[in-house]
């Protein structure tokens, strides 16, 4: 630390330190550096450095440290106020808010104390000329804070009343004040009508809209409004992560994950700040904290995570239970304590009452990556016997049910019937089934239990349902790769099979199943042996010979429909590995429509999803939109985890194709969601998070599409997603962070996606990535570093032939110059080169259209050669090296004015943009009468203009109703050249 020898000095490293993150660590250089003040023997210097003291407790965990510094400043106003100068005197007065606040959440602070100060404070304002609007805002604070609703309305009343003066808060902070009490009283409505504008960034400040965003949370879910929600989530918790002061807030939010089903999200923001657990210079900030973690531990124990570890104060593990009631009876005893203060029960009754919310959402998703924890697996109910005992004839039945209906959940209802079966008594059809719905849970595992339920099914005296179970054996044969000895096994069971049928031995429902099955087995050699006609021929035969067998034979038997059904999308596999992709659209929209029909929809899921892509493949489409649409619709609730995100996320990309961000976003985020539900973070979430961060940029939901990017790209890899999804996600990163105005890290991802596009074949987004690297260093405020960004995007765009690329890169480093050690001097040489390289494209350019831009491009370049150079005159500089420079600037100036007079009406405001900055620098260089005319030429050129002040609405002959918004900004265009060209001319004719 650099002694501070001068008054000069302090304010500099105060400025410095004020410009630290929250925390400790300013705290305490804060107290250095009034120390410092105090050796300096300037009293204006003490009063300032307490006040920065002030501040940086104020926005801290310490805020508790307040009270010392102010009772300094307010000892020292009273015994010599000349001390102050005016800045410090609204200071002094403006931080009795500040303290009035700490002393109510300060526990040790009595009631009556807090009470005298308000008087204090009522009287200091009224000597001081202030109003009473800061006085009562206050009072209903602390009427509030008790629970006395009827004051707490009074105080309320008469703050809105009162004149709002320089010592009321910030809009945006009484505007938030405003809506928590509306919010409090259960006026949800009323409290978002009052933060709206604060939301919308109308009203801002130091700690606004943070608190409104994260005050909003659950009236919004209250109300029901959960977009709304889940983006001030996202937008607001971006704003408090990093502000250590903001601990109210942000238990909000983790309250907030704890009443939406992602419990899992609220855990990790616990982690992200472990010192909120203990940090105690605010109590109210930590009761609030303290409650929610018990309120989001009490969650995971009801999902059966109570001995989950989760994060806690430092010093030991945690489980969940055991946080649960450590946070309860540290909130509940800090709540005794303000109780205890404030001679009420309120702080406890609200502590309790948070602890004890319900979900509002089962479970809301958010888009960034959080998997609900896993609960343990809770056994199906069944039917339960008057004795107690399970109800196993119902349970047969039940499965019976949905098994002969094709329903979903028949093997699981087998399972079920099963697992209460144990030792009782059943007879071979039972078993049977049973083992054959369990052969079918396992898929190419269950030959074995396929024949142990042929076997069964014989006893039972049912030979076409033996022969059925094994048909049904051999396709698993089949999906296990022992493709021959599955063809093998199936041929003999098919005769035996039509044998039988045709001696009247089994049914319809039966042979259908052999036949099937055979034809699956055909079906999937078929596959397996791409190109072979023959092997295409006999499956289909196959196929066609399950319709010979079904067709019209359906009646009310669903199993038979659906094997017809099934066919149908069959015929539409073969079309396709023939090649006649249109019939196999054509066979899959029929075989999906058969099973709609037969009121199966669910088996329809499959083959909408396979002519969906299709459909994409031959272009449709609109085709591929309603088929992705129909499967999520047919699937509902039955869609597995896996399938409903990748259906979503390919309809979102349609929906993304054809331009809708809004709908193709909500699609994204449904598939985020799934995949993370079928623990698919890493590989699907990824993609489905990289493209819903996309559309929400395509929105300008800049936030919000940072946070769920941020969260994509630690799972986006090459290797799995392949460089160009990690390149863009960087892009887009670096494209959200630049219009927050976080310049340094939109930096930062550009560089990184630069790195990885240096190594590709094709180098314009390699160039296109430096380039905006240059753009988001320099507003950093990192000049040298933005050049070298410039200058690698310069050579760049040089070796691409890209003319304007490297210009504005030229461009870009003149300006940059004015700033480095190269000055001037090189600034100019930067920009003669841009003007040099325009000249010679423009020369040589082979298309009109090429040209043009070039020419456009050079007019730019001496417009900004003037504006530069005019910049460049330091100041102090001598008249005559300012005018000769103002003249060289007038050259460049007329030089750009005729360049943009060649390109024609296209580009007539730029012409006279250069011809008024001339007009101006004729002033500056004592020429009115040049200024005139050139003020006057301006207007003759913008003669029959409609400007939009004459109130017709509108260009001559053009239909207002019809305006565009090329030709809105065409008209303020006019007006604004218009009021410049006649102050020009009032300021000329002064002169």
């Amino acid at each position: 630390m650099s002694e501070i020898t001068d008054f000069d000095a302090l304010r500099e490293a105060m400025a410095e330190n004020s410009g630290r993150p929250e925390g400790p660590a300013r705290n305490a250089r804060a107290e250095e550096l009034l120390t410092a003040a105090e050796k300096l023997g300037t009293p204006l210097a003490v009063i300032e450095a307490l006040g920065h003291q002030l501040k940086v407790y104020n926005y801290s965990s310490e805020k508790g440290k307040m009270f010392v510094p102010f009772a300094r400043l307010l000892r020292m106003w009273d015994e010599r106020p000349e001390d102050f100068d005016e800045y410090e005197t609204h200071s002094l007065h403006w931080v009795f808010k500040w303290v009035s606040a700490g002393m109510l959440d300060q526990p040790h602070i009595p009631l009556a104390s807090i009470e005298k100060w308000l008087g204090e404070m009522e009287h200091r304002y009224r000597l001081a000329g202030h109003s009473e609007r800061a006085v009562r805002s206050a009072e209903h604070s602390v009427a509030a804070h008790v629970g006395d609703v009827a004051r707490a309305e009074r105080a309320y009343a008469a703050w809105l009343a009162a004149e709002p003066d320089t010592m009321a808060d910030c809009h945006a902070c009484e505007l938030h004040g405003q809506g928590w009490w509306q919010a409090e009283l259960g006026r949800d409505a009323e409290a978002l009508r009052l933060w709206r504008p604060v939301l919308e960034g109308e009203y801002t400040c130091a700690h606004e809209p943070h608190t409104a965003f994260a005050s909003s949370l659950v009236p919004l879910l209250r109300l029901g409004r959960l977009d709304e929600a889940r983006a001030n989530h996202l937008r607001g918790f971006r704003l408090v992560r990093a502000m250590e002061s903001m601990r109210a807030a942000y238990a909000e939010h983790v309250e907030f994950c704890a009443l939406t089903g992602n419990e899992a999200r609220g855990l990790e923001l616990l982690a992200e700040r472990p010192a909120y657990f203990t940090d105690d210079g605010h109590p109210q900030s930590r009761l609030d904290f303290l409650s929610v973690v018990a309120l989001l531990m009490d969650r995971l124990t009801v999902l059966g995570l109570g001995e989950r570890q989760v994060p806690g104060p430092a010093g030991r593990e945690w489980t969940a239970r055991e946080l649960a009631a450590h946070a309860r009876g540290q909130a509940l005893a800090l709540a005794a304590r303000f109780d205890e203060r404030n001679g009420t029960a309120h702080v406890s009754e609200r502590a309790r009452a948070r602890m004890a919310r319900q979900p509002l959402v089962q479970r809301l998703p958010l888009g960034v990556r959080s998997v609900r924890p896993a609960s343990p697996p809770v056994p199906p109910a069944a039917p339960v016997h008057a004795t107690g005992q399970p109800e196993l004839p119902a349970l047969l039945a039940a499965a019976r049910r949905l098994s002969d209906g094709l329903r979903p959940n028949a093997v699981e209802a087998w399972a079920a019937a099963a697992a209460a079966a144990e030792d009782a008594e059943l007879g071979p059809r039972d078993r049977a089934e049973m083992a054959d719905h369990e052969a079918m849970s396992l898929g190419p595992e269950g030959t074995g239990l396929f024949e142990r339920a042929a076997d069964l099914y014989a006893e039972a005296g049912d030979p076409g349902e033996a022969l059925a179970a094994r048909a049904r054996g051999a396709y698993v044969r089949a999906l296990a790769g022992d493709m021959d000895g599955a063809v093998a096994a199936v041929a003999g069971l098919y005769d035996e099979a039509l044998a039988l049928y045709a001696a009247q031995g089994t049914g319809t429902r039966q042979a259908a199943s052999v036949v099937m099955s055979r034809a699956r087995i055909l079906t999937r050699r078929a596959h397996e042996v791409e190109g072979d006609g023959a092997a295409l021929d006999t499956a289909e035969a196959a196929v066609r010979e399950v319709l010979a067998l079904v067709d019209g034979r359906t009646g009310e038997d669903v199993r038979l429909a659906a094997r017809v059904a099934e066919a149908q999308a069959m015929l539409g596999e073969l079309a396709g590995l023939a090649g006649d992709l249109s019939g196999a659209a054509e066979l899959f929209a029929r075989g999906a429509a058969a099973f709609v029909a037969a009121g199966l929809p669910w088996y329809a899921v499959e083959y909408e999803a396979r002519l969906a892509s299709l459909a994409h493949h031959l272009g449709d489409a609109a085709e591929t939109e309603r088929a992705l649409r129909a499967a999520l619709e047919h699937g509902g609730a039955h869609l597995e985890a896996p399938g409903r995100a990748q259906l979503h996320l390919q309809l979102a990309e349609v929906l993304g194709g054809r331009g809708d961000a809004v709908e193709a976003a909500r699609h994204a985020l449904e598939a985020a969601h799934w995949a993370d539900e079928a623990g698919e973070s890493a590989t699907l979430g990824a993609w489905a998070r990289q493209q819903l961060g996309g559309f929400l940029l395509r929105q300008g939901r800049w936030a919000e599409a940072a946070e769920v990017l941020e969260s994509a790209l630690p799972d986006l890899t090459a290797e799995t997603h392949g460089d160009g999804a990690v390149v863009q996600t960087q892009w887009w990163l670096g494209d959200c962070l630049s219009e927050l105005g976080e310049h340094r890290a939109a930096a930062e991802r550009r560089l990184r996606a630069a790195e990885i596009a240096r190594q590709w074949p094709e180098q314009h987004d390699h160039a296109t990535l430096a380039h905006l690297a240059g753009e988001s260093l320099g507003q950093a405020g990192l000049p040298v570093e933005a050049d070298r960004a410039y200058a690698r995007a310069g050579d760049l765009w040089r070796a691409l032939g890209d003319t304007p690329g490297l210009i504005r890169s030229l461009r870009a480093r003149a300006w940059l110059a004015l700033e480095t050690e190269g000055g001037p001097a090189e600034a100019r040489a930067l920009m003669t080169e841009a003007v040099r390289a325009c000249e010679t494209a423009r020369d040589t350019a082979s298309g009109e259209e090429t040209r043009q831009q070039l020419v456009s491009e050079l007019g730019d370049t001496h417009r900004q050669f003037a504006d530069l150079l005019v910049r460049s005159v330091s100041e102090g500089a001598e008249g005559s090296v300012v005018r000769a420079v103002f003249e060289e600037a007038l050259s460049r100036l007329q030089r750009a004015a005729e360049v943009f007079a060649s390109l024609g009406e296209v580009a007539l405001h730029s012409r006279t943009g250069a011809e008024l900055t001339a007009g101006r620098l004729e002033i500056e260089l004592d020429r009115p009468a040049d200024a005139r005319a050139r003020a006057r030429a301006v207007l003759s050129a913008y003669e029959g203009y409609d400007d939009g002040t004459s109130g017709d609405g509108g260009h001559a002959g053009t239909d207002a109703g019809a305006e565009t918004g090329t030709e809105v900004e065409d008209r303020s265009a006019v007006r604004a050249r218009r009021a410049e060209a006649q102050d020009i001319l009032r300021i000329a004719s002064q002169d």
